[in-house]
């Protein structure tokens, strides 16, 4: 195994500035590359689609739960699979309190191929809470490309893994931004999931102006409360 080299620590303290010069390079660089992506136009959604959650039946505003965003994880569980992917399972792992993320007037769910009956014994044996849906017999996973045919002629589909990014404006969804596979590294913060937003962090530095105030409420780091002190 090969280890990093000993140094002194004026050494390291020496090659550890001119790496941070690179870091903020970097930060800077991931600030207008999400400026960019918030400046991506926006898909309206004419199609009906249909899940099933806790609740029964639902439409993809429903999964809104009232709020002006919605992430979706596209999560891989098959119709005919006992049990999730378990890269997906280590994603949904590391998903934190929501309470942060709705503070922003956004909501988070995942949507997989199987029936809900399938879900829910995985899903309690996993001890989530998030939000969970089924699209069995949608065309959900098709049209968001995170299911395709498979090209062995088994006349099944393949799976992927991606996210989904939705804005709505009244009753009207719209589509604004989708990643897969590698897009999904360095994911689950709920900063990592606003940077992919339309809206964004909400905060007043960020581009393009003007969405910092689009829910009607102070500036993103201005909401932030503990977990518990929300009123949702």
């Amino acid at each position: 195994m090969t280890l990093p080299r000993i140094a002194s620590r004026a050494q390291w303290r020496a090659a550890r500035e001119a790496l941070l010069a690179q870091e903020k390079a970097a930060t800077r660089a991931r600030d207008a590359l999400n400026a960019e992506r918030r400046r991506l136009p926006m898909v309206e959604i004419d199609k009906e689609y249909v899940f099933e959650g806790s609740d029964g039946k639902a439409t993809l505003l429903d999964l809104f739960a009232g709020r002006d965003q919605l992430v979706v994880y596209h999560f891989m569980f098959a119709p005919e699979w006992d049990a999730g992917c378990r890269s997906c399972s280590a994603f949904l792992d590391q998903i934190g309190h929501l309470a942060h993320l709705r503070a922003r007037g956004t909501e988070f769910a995942a949507v997989s191929r199987a029936p809900y009956t399938r879900l829910l014994p995985f899903k309690a044996r996993m001890g989530w809470t998030v939000p969970w849906y089924s699209s069995y017999g949608d065309d959900f996973n098709l049209d968001f490309e995170v299911s395709f045919p498979d090209d062995g002629g088994g006349g099944g589909l393949r799976e992927r893994p991606g996210l989904s990014c939705f804005l709505r404006e009244r009753d009207r969804v719209f589509h604004t931004y989708s990643t897969y596979d590698r897009g999904l590294d360095g994911l689950g913060s709920t900063t990592s999931f606003l940077d992919l937003t339309a809206l964004g962090r909400q905060e007043k530095w960020e581009r393009p102006a003007g969405r910092a105030s689009a829910l009607g409420a102070p500036a993103g780091s201005a909401r932030i409360r503990y977990h518990d002190e929300y009123e949702d």
